[in-house]
């Protein structure tokens, strides 16, 4: 294990030995297959992608190699919008909506917390990928069969096109909660990401624009329509985009909140569509 941990530390794996127990685990006991994964996994190729999930708010999520690997910074905004649906739910489902979903992990940690918490949900997951939809389409039905969370109380339903485009009409204005993991990295610096995420996760999953927003603010123009009065929107941001971000949803008529957790290294919003006077 001490070889393999200073490999993978010498291949730049922050979090080496992390890395060398979950390969370990994957290769269950085959000394070849390894092999096989730290080789790939030293010549760049993403840990999340070699063994076929990634972990996040302390579930393993379905992560098909090209598809966008949730990262733990996202905890953030799960934990925040759980905890908007929860204090805003009555005795019906909480609706909630999750664009550029990739493989389905924000939306369904989400439902977790609230199938946790004894809530049912109805859970609507979009992305242009359809290979990120086949993942999310898988996460969230094993989700949905998870007895230890109440089966029978998730309905999940996933779609393939751009944003809200493919969601039925009759969610719109009725949404509790709408999450949004949209890329915000700027055009001009994809090129200074690790290779791992440059090299072998979609652009589009990445590419945000000349100043990262692009796609934040047709999430942020559309939530108004989606959301229902008291309605919540959360996405994450960079730091440095939060004032350009805010006057957005300002301009939009949602009420925004500045979130930021040091230790995940998060910065998101959230905003609420207020109640008509």
């Amino acid at each position: 294990m001490n070889e393999l941990v200073a490999r993978l530390r010498a291949a730049g794996c922050v979090f080496a030995e992390d890395e060398a127990r979950i390969l370990t685990e994957a290769a269950d006991g085959d000394a070849a297959r390894l092999e096989e994964l730290v080789a790939a996994r030293v010549g760049g190729l993403p840990l999340e992608h070699l063994v076929g999930w990634a972990e996040l708010d302390g579930r393993r999520w379905l992560v098909a190699p090209g598809v966008f690997v949730p990262r733990r910074r996202s905890e953030l905004l799960v934990r925040e919008a759980a905890a908007r649906a929860v204090a805003g739910a009555d005795s019906g489902p909480v609706l909630l909506v999750d664009l550029c979903c990739g493989c389905g992990a924000l939306g369904g940690a989400v439902a977790a917390r609230l199938l946790a918490a004894g809530h049912a949900v109805e859970l609507h997951a979009a992305d242009v990928d359809p290979a990120a939809v086949t993942c999310a389409h898988e996460n969230l039905k094993a989700l949905a069969d998870d007895g230890g969370l109440g089966a029978g109380r998730l309905a999940a339903h996933t779609y393939t096109g751009d944003l809200a485009e493919p969601l039925p009409a009759e969610v719109r204005g009725r949404v509790d909660v709408l999450v949004a993991n949209a890329p915000y990295v700027p055009t001009a610096a994809i090129s200074m990401m690790p290779p791992e995420a440059r090299e072998h996760e979609p652009h589009a999953a990445l590419d945000g624009g000349d100043d990262g927003l692009a796609i934040l603010r047709r999430v942020i123009d559309l939530a108004p329509a989606l959301l229902r009065p008291g309605g919540h929107l959360l996405v994450e941001t960079g730091e440095g985009q939060v004032r350009a971000a805010v006057g957005h949803l300002t301009a939009a008529g949602l009420t925004p909140t500045v979130l930021s957790d040091e230790d995940l290294g998060a910065t998101a919003l959230a905003a609420t569509l207020d109640p008509p006077r």
